[in-house]
């Protein structure tokens, strides 16, 4: 194997082919868009030269804005929820089930294998209302309350998009930071139990420092994987009431596709590109500077 990896054709002959692959299906239509945004217009009527000024139109584009709150919003909330969560699964794995853990994995994960639009459906019929009236407002009934119309009000689609979310993708980051706890040697964990570490102890001066490696592999891949949350949100309500639940994935692909402007589309993506940069810089730098010190 070493004489193999150590001769440079071989090397070559094996990478050209994967990094042109990777060339042309990421980088390609990367600075194919940020081309694009410097135009505005389509393939009908043309394109024209406008500078920055799709940029500028943005920050005044309250449409823009309000779709760049909610996906932000959305991002934190859902990075903050997958994380936790799978994290609590990944100890209740690691420390209580132990072995017998991997029918609960499995079943805990089977939803992020289901398609999207499906889940939406079942969330949806979930929280009926009316002739066909789901099981969630049958037991607010059950109890009293009056039938809530939850996909009729922003707060409540935000609502049922979250646990929706929450719920397919938990299973992914429990096993993701499963095989990240099971790294820890039981050394340290026994020693750490001998001199009197035990319980949310030991998760908090033991485990939690020694996975934070994988917590922060977590963090960055949840956010960016939210921030660009597109099917969920349309399938669901089609980013409604409105425009109210609409992400800057869903704007983006109006902008372009319904209103043909491939221009502003673009700028919209590129944005939406520099963000997931910026946040991942930003989470690596911090977490460099803690290491440091």
């Amino acid at each position: 194997m070493s004489r193999v990896f150590g001769d440079r054709k071989t090397v070559l002959i094996l990478l050209v082919p994967v990094l042109a692959v990777y060339v042309l299906l990421k980088i390609v239509p990367v600075l194919w868009s940020f081309g694009l945004s410097f135009f505005q217009g389509n393939l009908l009527r043309g394109f024209t030269f406008v500078g920055v000024d799709n940029f500028a139109t943005f920050f005044t584009d309250k449409d823009a804005l309000h779709a760049l709150w909610i996906t932000i919003l959305f991002a934190v909330i859902m990075t903050a929820a997958q994380v936790t969560v799978g994290y609590l699964l990944a100890l209740l794995y690691v420390f209580v089930l132990r072995k017998g853990s991997a029918f609960i994995r499995t079943v805990v994960f089977f939803p992020m294998v289901l398609p999207t639009v499906a889940v939406s459906m079942l969330f949806k019929s979930l929280v009926a209302v009316g002739d066909n009236q789901g099981p969630v407002n049958d037991i607010i009934n059950l109890f009293g309350g009056e039938s809530v119309e939850f996909l009729a009000t922003t707060w409540g689609t935000m609502l049922v998009a979250i646990l929706m979310t929450l719920w397919t993708s938990m299973g992914f980051y429990a096993v993701l930071l499963y095989t990240g706890l099971l790294d820890i040697p039981d050394e340290v964990i026994e020693s750490a139990r001998i001199d009197g570490a035990s319980g949310l102890r030991l998760v908090r001066h033991i485990i939690l420092p020694l996975s934070a490696p994988i917590l922060l592999s977590s963090v960055i891949f949840s956010f960016n994987a939210t921030l660009k949350v597109f099917d969920s949100l349309l399938a669901l309500n089609n980013g409604g009431p409105g425009t109210s639940t609409s992400p800057l994935t869903l704007y983006m692909y109006r902008t372009a596709f319904e209103y043909a402007e491939y221009g502003y589309g673009s700028t919209i993506a590129v944005i939406l590109t520099l963000l997931c940069m910026v946040f991942t810089l930003t989470v690596f730098r911090s977490s460099s500077k803690r290491t440091e010190d």
